[in-house]
C-alpha cells in the first residue's frame, strides 16, 4: 500500500488510542503516505506526530466542513480508509474519502448507516477495550494489531511550562476533575475531600487541571475554595500540549472518564479512575485499570436493573446519582495502596518500583 487516510475526528481520549496505529503503521509499512482526517481540537493534541498528513475538518462550520474536505480530496486516491467513528458525521465524510478499501467496524459495533460507507470490516470482539478495538483496524490489511505504544510530541516550552507548576518535593498530584458529559463527574465535595487527604497524609503537591470552558473554570472553582490545604489551580491556563507535559511529569492524576486519563496513560503517568457512569474496561485509563475505582457494575444494576454481563458491551449508567456511588473512601484506599507500592518522584523522572 502507498497511501493510507485515518478518519477518526473526536474525541480526546479516542485520539490518543490512534496514536498507536499510526506508529504500527510506520513500522510495518515503512514509507507509506498516511492522511489523517482529524478534529480541530484534537488537532492541537497531535497535529504535529510526525509523517503524517493532517486534515483538520471542523464540525461547527457545518455544510463548509464537507466542502472543504472535498477540496482536499480531490484528485486523490487512497489505498485504505480506516474509518474509526461511526457518528453520522463522521459517515458523511468518509463518503468523500476516496479509497479502495474502506475499513469500519462490525455488525455489533455499527451504528448511524455505518455499514453503508464501508466495505471492510474488523473482527467482532466482544468486550474489548476501545484502544484494543482501534488497533484491530489494522488487521484487515494484512496487517498486525497495533501494540500500545505511543508518541505525542512535545516542545522545551511545554516541558518548560510543566516545570513550572510541578513540585520537586514531593509527588505531584493532577486532578482533572470534568468529563465532558456532567453526569461522569464526581462532587467537587469529595475531589475537595481527596485533595486535603492527599496533602495531609502523604505531603503530595495537588495541582487541579481543566478546560477554559466555564462549567470546567466554576467546578474547579468550587474544589479549590472547599478545600483547607494549598492547591494549585491552572485550569483554563495551559494548552493541550502544556497539560501533556504536566501529566509526564506528574506521579498520579485523578480523574473521570475523561481525555486526561488517556493522556496521562499514553505518556506512562499512573491514573486512579472515577467510573460508574461508564465501565473502565471498555473505556478506562488502559495501563491503570487495576487503579480505577470501579462501581459501575452496582450503578449499572441499581439504575437499569441489569448486570454488566446482561448489558450491552459500553453500556452507559449515566444518571444522577451515579457518581455519587464511588465513596471517599473507596478512592482514598486506592491512594494509600499506590502510595505504599510507589517511590517519590525523583527530579529526573518517575522512580517506580
Amino acid at each position: 500500500m502507498n497511501s493510507i487516510c485515518i478518519l477518526r475526528l473526536s474525541a480526546i481520549g479516542d485520539v490518543t488510542h490512534v496514536i498507536p496505529v499510526v506508529l504500527s503503521l510506520q513500522e510495518q509499512l515503512p514509507g507509506t503516505k498516511i492522511t489523517w482526517v482529524i478534529g480541530k481540537i484534537e488537532a492541537k493534541l497531535i497535529g504535529d506526530l510526525p509523517g503524517v498528513e493532517f486534515i483538520i475538518f471542523d464540525k461547527k462550520t457545518g455544510r463548509k466542513g464537507y466542502q472543504e474536505l472535498r477540496a482536499a480530496m480531490k484528485n486523490r486516491q487512497f489505498d485504505a480508509l480506516l474509518h474509526m467513528q461511526v457518528a453520522f458525521r463522521a459517515n458523511l465524510a468518509a463518503a468523500i474519502i476516496p479509497a479502495k478499501l474502506k475499513v469500519g467496524y462490525d455488525k455489533a459495533r455499527s451504528k448511524d448507516l455505518h455499514g453503508l460507507f464501508i466495505n471492510k470490516r474488523i473482527a467482532a470482539a466482544p468486550q474489548q477495550h476501545v484502544r484494543d478495538c482501534l488497533a484491530s483496524f489494522l488487521e484487515p490489511l494484512g496487517l498486525k494489531a497495533a501494540e500500545p505504544k505511543w508518541n505525542i510530541p512535545l516542545s522545551q516550552e511545554d516541558h518548560d511550562f510543566a516545570r513550572s507548576i510541578l513540585s520537586r518535593d514531593g509527588r505531584n498530584l493532577v486532578i482533572s476533575p470534568c468529563a465532558s458529559h456532567t453526569l461522569r463527574n464526581w462532587p467537587a465535595a469529595r475531589y475537595a475531600q481527596l485533595a486535603d487527604y492527599a496533602s495531609r497524609n502523604h505531603g503530595m503537591h495537588i495541582i487541579l487541571a481543566g478546560s477554559p470552558a466555564p462549567f470546567e473554570a466554576e467546578f474547579c472553582a468550587s474544589i479549590e475554595n472547599a478545600m483547607t490545604e494549598r492547591v494549585t489551580n491552572i485550569c483554563g491556563k495551559d494548552t493541550l500540549k502544556q497539560l501533556t507535559a504536566l501529566l509526564s511529569g506528574a506521579d498520579l492524576l485523578v480523574a473521570p472518564d475523561t481525555g486526561p486519563a488517556h493522556i496521562a496513560s499514553a505518556v506512562g503517568t499512573d491514573v486512579l479512575g472515577l467510573y460508574a457512569a461508564s465501565n473502565p474496561y471498555r473505556s478506562g485509563p488502559y495501563n491503570s485499570l487495576k487503579l480505577c475505582a470501579n462501581q459501575y457494575p452496582k450503578a449499572l444494576e441499581q439504575f437499569t436493573g441489569k448486570s454488566v454481563d446482561a448489558a450491552r458491551w459500553g453500556a452507559k449508567a449515566e444518571f444522577e446519582g451515579a457518581m455519587e456511588l464511588i465513596t471517599i473512601e473507596d478512592v482514598t484506599g486506592i491512594l494509600d495502596r499506590w502510595v505504599s507500592q510507589t517511590h517519590a518522584k525523583c527530579e529526573t523522572g518517575k522512580d517506580r518500583i
